[in-house]
């Protein structure tokens, strides 16, 4: 079968050879160290896209939230004017005697002279409303 042999080759010493593995060996550590440089480059670069990215992400969510909030707030504040435009008929018509006399006869059963006040029994349909 085969064996392996030593070979007992000797190495050429001159300037040429030496000027060949030193050129050969600086070219390695030349590659080796932009190897470095890319993989560092690389790693810094894809830090700074995880960075922009969450960033980004969260400032989309808090406009989400902001929008949502805004347009409830919107919604209160018609509801709000609504409300206020309600009180506003309430206060002209609470400045009219009439108006006064007669929300007084309604709610407390006040009369006028020769009126009689008759209550009637509620019905069922009072409480289903």
């Amino acid at each position: 079968m085969r064996e392996t042999k030593k070979r007992n080759v000797a190495r050429i010493n001159n300037e040429y050879v030496e000027a060949k593995l030193y050129s050969s060996e600086a070219a390695l550590r030349k590659r080796k160290g932009l190897i470095r440089r890319l993989s560092a480059f690389a790693l810094l670069a894809a830090l700074l896209m995880y960075f922009a990215v969450s960033s980004m992400y969260t400032r989309a969510t808090m406009l989400e939230e902001k929008k949502s909030e805004k347009a409830q707030l919107k919604q209160q504040l018609t509801e709000l004017e609504n409300e206020r435009d309600v009180l506003n008929e309430e206060i002209k018509k609470l400045n009219d005697d009439e108006y006064l006399a007669k929300l007084a006869r309604k709610l407390y059963y006040y009369s006028g002279e020769g009126e009689t006040i008759f209550t009637l029994p509620n019905d069922g349909n009072d409480k289903e409303k």
